[in-house]
């Protein structure tokens, strides 16, 4: 039911998709603004497509840091929430990132917690604000 294609952004076509699915639920959706969104580090990262039966339903990426990995920018369309979409996507990154046994870690909007709680991801430190977002630092622990 899912498919989850991997890519740098050198691959036009499907960064187009990838950054339309974050501009229609960072941007429009959540009121981000476009300046916050798309930021330096697009070039480093890791790209991935998540495909719900062929069609574009979410994104991702992470990227290395001074503190480990970072995973970022989740996004699930609308239409494709609540349905196993998101930890599908969650858990293929993860296990491209488990090999480097590096810390890995994301900042969570507080309502998408659980989804990263159930991947075996933990809360650390103070509520703060991304973005006039909530969210907690969350460390993977397996």
């Amino acid at each position: 039911m899912f498919e989850i294609v991997k890519f740098k952004i050198e691959d036009k076509e499907k960064a187009s998709i990838v950054f339309d699915i974050r501009q229609r639920v960072f941007v429009d959706e959540q009121k981000v603004s476009r300046e916050e969104e798309y930021d330096e580090y697009e070039d480093q990262s890791m790209h991935y497509m998540l495909l719900v039966e062929k069609q574009p339903a979410g994104t991702a990426r992470w990227r290395f840091t001074n503190d480990g990995i970072k995973l970022e920018r989740f996004a699930i369309l609308p239409l494709y929430r609540n349905n196993g979409a998101g930890s599908a996507l969650v858990k293929a990154v993860l296990a491209d990132v488990l090999p480097y046994q590096k810390m890995i870690y994301l900042n969570a909007q507080v309502p998408a917690m659980n989804l990263y709680k159930r991947a075996g991801f933990e809360e650390e430190g103070e509520l703060f604000y991304e973005a006039n977002i909530p969210h907690f630092k969350m460390i993977y622990k397996g």
